[in-house]
This record gives C-alpha cells, sequence and structure tokens, in this order.
C-alpha cells in the first residue's frame, strides 16, 4: 500500500517536511495544507521588503508548480478544524475529509497582542505575514512618528523599518536594555547607537499602558505606565508568538508552552509529529527541552520529521541555531540559547564590537556577537561537541579566538 503522508501548515518546516518525504518516499501520497492563500515565501526577507529595499518577486521559495513538479498535493486557504488521531484522518472547514497514515503538524505561531485597551486599532501592527510586511511598508511610506514596543529580535526589524522610510519612532523598552536576557546593559548600548543613529530613539522603563485613537478608531498615540504620552501615526507590536495549537485540542497531544517532542520530532500520540517555531523539543545538546524559533531551526526540524516519517529513529534533531540582523553599518548575530544559562563571559572590543557567551555547567549554550562574526564557527562547534571552558573564559574572549589555544578540558 502507498502510505499517506499529511502536513498541516506550509511555513518553512511544512515545506522542508514536504521536500524531504518526496526524496524518501518517491511514490508516497504528500498534502500539504495551509490556511494562508500564497505559497512558502522568506520571512527572512519580508524585512528588507517593508524597508522598500527589494520588490514582492523574489521573497517568493516555491510557486505552486513546485508543487505540482513534485507530485505534492497543495491545499491553500484551508483551515484544518479537527484531528482524529484514532481515525488517523482530519477534517477541514469544508468538511472534507483527509486521511493519513502520517501527519506532521506545523502551523507555527500568531504575535501575541498586547492586553492593553486598543491595541487592535487600525494603525497597530504585528509583523509576521507577507502580508503584515505589505500594511507595515504601506504605513510607513506615509507615516511622521511611529511607536515600537517588543525589545526582542522581532521588535529590531521594526525600528529598522522606521528608520529606513525616515520615520521618527520611540522604541518603548522594559528595563534598561534591548534584549535584556541575553545582553548587558554594555551591549545593547551598542545595538541602542545604532538605533538612535537611524532617527530610532529607545525609551528605557517603558512599555504600553493603553493606546489612544481618534475618532475613526486609528491609533494616534501610545501612553506608557509612568504616563507618558508618545504620538504616532502606527505602531509595531513584537512580544511574542502564540502557538497555532487549537487544532490539537481533544488529540492528546501534550503541550507545554509549545507541543512537546522528542529527538525525533515526534509527539506522545502515535503517529504525529510537529516542527517548527511551536515545538518544544528534545535538545540534545543542552539534554533538556528547549524552543528556538530561527528559520535555520525549523527548516531542519522539518526535515528530521520526515525522515523518521519514513524511516522511524533514523534521524535525530541537533542543531546549533543562528539568527542575523543586517539593518546596521555593522553585523549581529545570536546562536544556540543565549538567554539561558548559569554563568557568562562578555567583552566589549569598540564602540561597534562586542561579544557574550552564555555558559551552563561550563559549556557554551549560546550566544551574541556584534561587529565581527569571525569567531561563530568555532563555538558552534564547542557548543555542538559540549566542551568544557568555563574555566577558559579569557581565551574564549581573546579578538582572534583560536580554539586550538583552548586547554583540554576537564568534565565537570
Amino acid at each position: 500500500m502507498t502510505d499517506s503522508f499529511v502536513i498541516i501548515g506550509d511555513g518553512i518546516a511544512g515545506s522542508s517536511a514536504a521536500e524531504t518525504l518526496r526524496e524518501e518516499a518517491p511514490d508516497a501520497d504528500i498534502t500539504v495544507i495551509t490556511d494562508e492563500g500564497e505559497t512558502l515565501y522568506n520571512r527572512i526577507l519580508i524585512k528588507e521588503f517593508a524597508k522598500g529595499k527589494l520588490p514582492e518577486a523574489p521573497i517568493f521559495i516555491h510557486d505552486e508548480e513546485w508543487y505540482e513538479e513534485r507530485d505534492i498535493e497543495l491545499s491553500l486557504n484551508t483551515l484544518v478544524k479537527e484531528i482524529d488521531t484514532d481515525g488517523h484522518e482530519l477534517v477541514t472547514h469544508d468538511d472534507s475529509v483527509i486521511e493519513y497514515d502520517k501527519l506532521l503538524v506545523a502551523t507555527g505561531g500568531t504575535p501575541t497582542q498586547l492586553p492593553v485597551d486598543n491595541s487592535d486599532a487600525e494603525g497597530i501592527h504585528h509583523f509576521w505575514t507577507f502580508q503584515d510586511a505589505r500594511n507595515i511598508k504601506e504605513s510607513a511610506e506615509d507615516a511622521d512618528d511611529a511607536v515600537i514596543v517588543g525589545a526582542g529580535l522581532l521588535g529590531i526589524d521594526l525600528a529598522a523599518i522606521c528608520g529606513a522610510q525616515g520615520v521618527e519612532a520611540k522604541y518603548l523598552m522594559r528595563g534598561q536594555a534591548w534584549w535584556r536576557y541575553a545582553l548587558s546593559e554594555e551591549g545593547a548600548e551598542v545595538m541602542h547607537n545604532a538605533m538612535r543613529d537611524v532617527g530610532v530613539e529607545p525609551v528605557f522603563d517603558s512599555g504600553v499602558d493603553h493606546f489612544e485613537t481618534d475618532d475613526d478608531g486609528r491609533v494616534e498615540a501610545a501612553v506608557d505606565p509612568n504616563g507618558d504620552r508618545y504620538d504616532c501615526d502606527w505602531a509595531g507590536v513584537a512580544i511574542g508568538l502564540d502557538f497555532n495549537t487549537e487544532v490539537l485540542q481533544g488529540t492528546g497531544v501534550e503541550e507545554d508552552d509549545g507541543v512537546v517532542v522528542d529527538q525525533y520530532m515526534r509527539t506522545n500520540v502515535d503517529d504525529v509529529f510537529a516542527a517548527g517555531d511551536l515545538t518544544r523539543f528534545y535538545d540534545t545538546i543542552l539534554g533538556e527541552y528547549a524552543q528556538n524559533g530561527s528559520w535555520g531551526s525549523a527548516k531542519e526540524q522539518g526535515s528530521i520529521a520526515a525522515k523518521n516519517m519514513v524511516d522511524p529513529e533514523s534521524a535525530e534533531f541537533r542543531w546549533v541555531s543562528s539568527y542575523s540582523i543586517t539593518h546596521f553599518d555593522f553585523p549581529f548575530l545570536s546562536f544556540g540559547h543565549p538567554t539561558i544559562g548559569d554563568d557568562e563571559v562578555e567583552k566589549k572590543y569598540s564602540d561597534t564590537e562586542y561579544r557574550r557567551l552564555a555558559l551552563k555547567d561550563g559549556k557554551i549554550v549560546g550566544g551574541v556577537l556584534i561587529g565581527d562574526l569571525a569567531p561563530q564557527s568555532a563555538y558552534k562547534r564547542l557548543m555542538k561537541e559540549e566542551r568544557v571552558v568555563g574555566d577558559q573564559k579569557e581565551t574564549l574572549m581573546q579578538k582572534k579566538f583560536d580554539p586550538d589555544e583552548l586547554a583540554a578540558s576537564t568534565e565537570q
């Protein structure tokens, strides 16, 4: 009998899984279902489109012909409303029933809405889909002032869009530093100065108490918890994701701030796998469960899930993720899990060059590099090797870091 594989979600995780399934199972039936109306596009490049740096065409990765050529059934604008894991079938919004032998859930997430008054007003944008990018680009092109909320890797994209479009913006942050869980105030100041250079002013110990709107219901100001008011023609909010797991209700699939999967991308329910942003996966490097929303991680998870759907336990997910920012005159890269650990080491080399490593049990678990990205491969290799290096911080922070200069590690 021909195997039947169904994938819910056509982001990079779902698409990567479909491609790998076709390679691993040439005769299988493969179906990809997505509630979006567009085929796979590059979520990394949509920020450049919103900045006015790219036209739409290069952003799409696959067109419908790509699926046809690989004999993959693609269902756009299709919402799965129910999954029967005992019967190995699912039901779509139009009551169509689709059977499967193995199912992959790669539905990602939806941006979290601020729990404040008027947070759904016209002119308040989240930044996740291509359509979000179009809406933001349109607002930014006609704006003088904006407010950005969310001091993390997605929020800074909104700030950079303001800078590129000539919009003066206030970047409202809780605490005294951008991405304060991964950077010290000294390291974050490199980013703060870069923001100021493009017309985006960080506002510390701030946030949003409520938004004010005009008579037409459009945002016109943000008021922070201190009572300070910031005029804006539009606002961008990036405070995290709510995972799209509604379809799994009643299936028995375990969730813990995401869908729990093992190193093979299997859930606790037979023949149900998950990949991408919504997973809490077993990280074989850390030896514990973790999460990661990077593009590369999602792509690899999709491929690993597919291999194990065809041949159980044939491939483990073992990955050191990375995320880069190219908005400013210097590069920025984070890798691994820079917000965790029980120890750290950092050094600032110049106004635009900084480095920090997060350590746990003496091993590198993540890091941030600003200005000079040359050491990234060595640091990532040490992390993947689980090498104990926490007692050699001075060597780790050498400007021209050479891993061969590290003493042989002694396991702790």
